[in-house]
């Protein structure tokens, strides 16, 4: 075969090679190339993802239970406070571990005080259960803030010394800036990539608890209402 065909013919295979060898230069060279800042930024980012998704799946999941209630759960109420038998309208609630029954129950327990003073009760209760609702949501928001900022910050600083090696620098070549741009490029990427998760995660809880408070809104609108039956008729 002609030499000059041969070569000709492998000069694909050569760059190909070479461009999968480039392609596989793992995420973890990637950030060692970036200097000490841009690595202590993005295990700083990193251990704000940690917590944020696991604030993400505890509060998820804490807020699905708490939305759980039986459909017939304010009827069987009604049948055990119609009845007189206040013991086992709070049993009732007992048994079901949610927001809106331990409201329920401290509304029993002020039965045969005047209405104001039971709704009072209720919604101080709500009000607790709010909170607890809302617990660490605040974190989770910070974090969707922070983390876009931190990854900036790493940008400014990447850029910084990127610019400091081309006016030290002798000979200016593209292995002498590749460590500040690294360290502004990743640096970015992982904050961005953080925030946009901490920010979905944020809003799509604040979402399911607004769903669980109209569910206790609901039942304890649906309690008042039972207390105001034998009144009526």
């Amino acid at each position: 075969m002609n030499p000059i065909l041969f070569i000709l013919l492998q000069a694909p295979n050569v760059q190909l090679e070479e461009e999968v060898t480039i392609e596989r230069q793992s995420l973890f060279q990637l950030i060692s190339e970036s200097g000490w800042i841009g690595i202590l930024i993005v295990l700083l980012l990193l251990a704000m993802f940690v917590v944020a998704l696991y604030l993400f799946v505890e509060r998820y999941s804490a807020i699905k239970r708490a939305g759980k209630l039986d459909d017939n759960f304010i009827n069987n109420i009604r049948a055990s406070v119609q009845a007189g038998n206040i013991m086992g309208a709070k049993a009732l609630c007992q048994s079901n571990n949610s927001p809106a029954a331990r409201m329920i129950e401290k509304g029993i327990m002020r039965i045969g005080k005047p209405l104001t003073d039971i709704n009072a009760s209720i919604e101080n209760a709500g009000n607790l259960e709010l909170f607890r609702l809302e617990k660490n949501l605040s974190t989770l928001a910070s974090i969707s803030g922070a983390a876009p900022m931190i990854g900036f910050f790493g940008t400014v600083t990447g850029m910084i010394l990127a610019f400091y090696e081309m006016a030290t620098a002798e000979n200016v070549t593209p292995d002498v800036l590749a460590g500040g741009i690294y360290q502004a490029l990743i640096t970015t990427a992982f904050g961005l990539f953080v925030g946009i998760f901490a920010f979905i995660a944020y809003n799509l809880l604040v979402s399911n608890v607004e769903k669980v408070v109209y569910k206790m809104e609901r039942t304890s609108v649906e309690f008042m209402d039972l207390l105001q039956e034998p009144v009526n008729s």
